[in-house]
């Protein structure tokens, strides 16, 4: 047992991070020195319930506790100490979505996610009254959707934030959000660092003759800049995160982020002209750029980090799941055939037959499309594997071409920023946990966008560790210190911190360009297979 880690529990020289993936719940507690004391997780998936892809904000709340517990376990296992004081704690989640809520704090609709694709006509409209891209995910277009639809909760709206916030708001009852995560409700002006008032206005104009009783900016959250502090752990936020009663109320919270915040941080990505990709049930990739992009692309969003810099951020929709739904029939496979399955095993084993595999997939084709796909205008999803009667059909190529489909989409978005855009990219920081299984990941990425790519050591709990550093930089920065030199001169001094780098290969970058063209070509199938293939065959 470290003597050193035990008294830091003790005193409360600690920083907790908790992030609402889309199958994870991650905690993960450091020291001040930024090593890991802890982290725990519990696992949940979203649901397509009336036409909308949601979670059940009782199971917030289950997982949050039972999150908390493990790690609070591992520490008095490990430690012999009961936790009782945190020296700060930060809360983040998946970006955007609709939470509505009342004046009495209850819930008007159930929470609608990022992963919805229903907002397009308000997407496109406000786009368009902006002069500003507003992605169907963003929560200003889930708001003016509902008004479009004239959903009867509209009217008794009394906030509306991002499930970063509304964890953030049970836990010390503060109406906050980080600017990263606020710049994807509403459009942010850089230069105030708050929602840029002369958009505001033209939004409540815009919908000045439906007499609601609020504006645009009563109803947000109050935006945060890293480094300040946005409430304070109450009693009743101390018993919601720790029904045990050890856990004590007062403890400083940071500004709630996105898991594009928390992914920038935890790659040292926050500086400009540096740039990281996030893989998860979405993939993300995100440049801080140097200046404002030419035109209005429907596939770019601009969003900032969480100290307020401008990024071009490329998100696609779908990503891992359809990897994920294989491999659990492989191991259903492996299972009948009376074999033991360790995951990590069979993930380790599958991944690598990629390596295997012919430069191009061998002429497979998968689209892993759960929901709809916002790049390429697929309003819903049809998980899709096609191969003629020609294609070379082993495993190898069946891995390597549903590895290849993961970063398809976001290489349409990323050939905007290069291409047209000029945005040159030396090298990415990834993270996610595609990429736990060594080198696979990378070389997949490399050649999909030929750039270098590098994978942090904390690749499987990035979001969380980025959010506990986000609360760390809260109460440990020394005055007027900035978040890039916060994490480039204290957090990142250790070369072990980020892994192998890898570069592309000239034979993966050349298949995945054929891989490219097939795929393309194939969206055709994709939206045949949304068309006919229909949810219930009965209709």
């Amino acid at each position: 047992m470290d003597q050193n880690i035990k008294e830091a529990i003790v005193r409360g020289e600690t920083s907790l991070g908790i992030e609402f993936g889309s199958t994870r719940i991650k905690a993960v507690l450091m020291d001040h020195h930024f090593k890991t004391i802890g982290s725990s997780s519990y696992e949940w998936e979203n649901q397509l319930i009336g036409g909308y892809w949601t979670y059940d904000l009782n199971e917030v709340i289950i997982g949050l506790q039972e999150t908390y517990d493990q790690l609070r376990q591992k520490v008095a296992n490990n430690y012999g100490v009961t936790l009782q004081k945190i020296g700060s704690i930060g809360c983040s989640a998946m970006m955007q979505g609709y939470i509505a809520l009342d004046h009495a704090g209850e819930l008007l609709v159930p929470f609608r996610t990022w992963r919805n694709a229903t907002t397009s006509i308000a997407a496109t409209e406000i786009t368009e009254k902006l002069n500003f891209k507003i992605p169907q995910r963003w929560s200003i277009a889930h708001l003016y959707q509902a008004i479009l639809n004239d959903e009867d909760h509209v009217p008794n709206i009394d906030y509306i934030t991002t499930l970063s916030g509304y964890i953030h708001w049970l836990l010390t009852g503060s109406k906050a959000l980080g600017m990263g995560d606020a710049s994807g409700m509403f459009p942010i002006d850089i230069s105030a660092q708050q929602y840029n008032e002369d958009m505001a206005k033209l939004f409540d104009d815009l919908i000045a003759d439906k007499g609601y009783p609020w504006n645009l900016k009563d109803i947000l959250p109050k935006v945060y800049t890293a480094g300040e502090a946005a409430g304070f752990l109450s009693e009743a936020g101390a018993r919601l995160l720790d029904p045990s009663g050890n856990l004590q109320a007062g403890i400083p919270l940071c500004p709630p982020e996105g898991d594009a915040g928390t992914g920038m941080v935890a790659t040292n990505s926050i500086k400009k002209c540096t740039g990281n990709i996030s893989v998860g049930t979405s993939i993300f990739a995100m440049f801080v750029l140097e200046k404002d992009l030419s035109a209005v692309y429907p596939e770019i969003d601009i969003v900032t980090t969480p100290d307020g810099s401008p990024v071009g951020m490329v998100l696609a929709n779908n990503c891992s799941s359809d990897i994920n739904a294989w491999v659990g029939l492989f191991r259903e496979f492996s299972e009948a055939m009376g074999l033991k399955t360790d995951m990590n095993q069979l993930f380790s084993v599958l991944f690598n037959k990629a390596l295997e595999a012919d430069a191009d997939g061998g002429g497979l084709l998968s689209f892993g499309y759960y929901s709809g796909e916002n790049i390429t205008g697929l309003a819903k999803g049809r998980p899709l594997f096609v191969r003629s009667p020609e294609s070379r059909f082993n495993l190898a190529n069946f891995i390597r071409v549903h590895l290849f489909t993961a970063f398809a989409a976001l290489k349409l978005g990323m050939d905007i920023l290069t291409q047209k855009e000029n945005v040159t990219i030396d090298r990415i920081l990834a993270h996610g946990g595609l990429f736990k299984t060594p080198l696979v990941g990378q070389k997949m990425c490399a050649a999909a966008l030929n750039v270098p790519v590098s994978v942090m050591s904390t690749a499987g709990e990035g979001g969380a560790w980025g959010m506990a550093i986000l609360a760390s930089y809260m109460v440990n920065k020394e005055q007027h210190e900035n978040l890039a030199d916060y994490l480039t001169t204290k957090v990142f001094i250790d070369a072990d911190t980020e892994g192998q780098e890898v570069y592309p290969n000239s034979t993966d970058v050349n298949g995945f360009v054929l891989f490219m063209e097939r795929y393309t070509k194939g969206l055709a199938i994709e939206q045949a297979a949304v068309d006919y293939f229909v949810e219930n065959w009965k209709k």
